[in-house]
């Protein structure tokens, strides 16, 4: 599962890299680039994790072990309702873009995933390294009811600066449906919540590593300016300096996402050439007579 996970991660990058490389291309044959149109979203997600290794260090308490293969799940939130919470209590998202050439086709995107990760109660995982002084190599088992959890339940936070590539396949009327290409790089902003066996840390917002992702996405848009979207999108993230008791956390791992989002394209310029193209052609159809 993980294998092919890792294989789906590559194709879409070398998908992503394909979009970028022209990008680039267009943007030195055409250096004068102005915002054409502005793009914002609003949606939820569901998230897949792979296993990964928690390494802990905590030098006051002479510790310094892992926790290895951890299992963890997201919590969505909005599979409870969403009419009886706040809308940024659940699992969300939003893309706030700018198109920057005069077809609309090249984009600048903020795009930020609000994702929880949970590891797995009762469950027995191997620990291994030193912990109060001594060499341990064994399995443990990891419960709240014995004094360990380990939450990012306030988000894991993904925040990149993707480039984003549209491709339109269908404008008919009213109705446009584009293939969007994204790429990025940016910072996580975890909270991070954990006791280790019995030992609780300050939980808090924090800066805690970084993050690269891909995304590709089918939006249709309605009478110009709405918009649906439905992405998935592949995430690699390296969290480190976690706050725990006494010490700091590091690990890494990857995610899958799907993600469903409402959003609203709005043109910055008087005449802009997306929003017109429509009216143009009505206005060059032969009457009857």
């Amino acid at each position: 599962m993980i294998m092919r996970q890792y294989c789906s991660f590559f194709i879409i990058s070398l998908f992503c890299l394909s979009f970028s490389h022209e990008a680039n291309a267009k943007s030195h044959k055409n250096k004068n680039v102005k915002l054409q149109s502005v793009y914002f979203s609003w949606g939820y997600n569901k998230e897949w994790y792979t296993r990964s290794t928690i390494n802990i260090k905590q030098d006051n308490l002479n510790n310094n072990y892992q926790l290895v293969h951890v299992i963890a799940h997201d919590h969505p939130g909005w599979n409870d309702g969403l009419t009886n919470q706040a809308i940024s209590i659940p699992q969300y998202n939003y893309r706030l873009g700018f198109f920057l050439n005069e077809k609309q086709d090249l984009a600048f995107e903020i795009n930020f995933d609000h994702t929880k990760y949970v590891v797995q109660d009762n469950q027995l995982m191997h620990m291994t390294g030193t912990q109060f002084d001594s060499h341990i190599d064994q399995p443990v088992l990891f419960s709240q009811a014995t004094g360990s959890y380990y939450f990012l339940n306030n988000g894991a936070n993904f925040l990149l600066f993707n480039l984003v590539k549209k491709y339109n396949f269908l404008d008919h009327k009213n109705l446009r449906l584009d293939l969007l290409g994204k790429a990025g790089i940016g910072p996580v902003i975890p909270h991070v919540q954990n006791s280790l066996f019995g030992q609780v840390n300050n939980q808090g917002f924090q800066f805690g590593g970084w993050n690269t992702g891909v995304e590709t996405a089918v939006r249709a848009t309605i009478c110009h300016y709405a918009y649906l979207e439905f992405a998935q999108k592949a995430d690699y993230a390296r969290y480190s300096n976690l706050k725990v008791y006494e010490g700091t956390a590091k690990q890494n791992f990857g995610t899958y996402e799907l993600i469903l989002s409402l959003g609203i394209t709005l043109p910055t310029k008087k005449h802009n050439p997306l929003f017109e193209q429509k009216h143009m052609a009505l206005d060059n159809t032969p009457q009857a007579k």
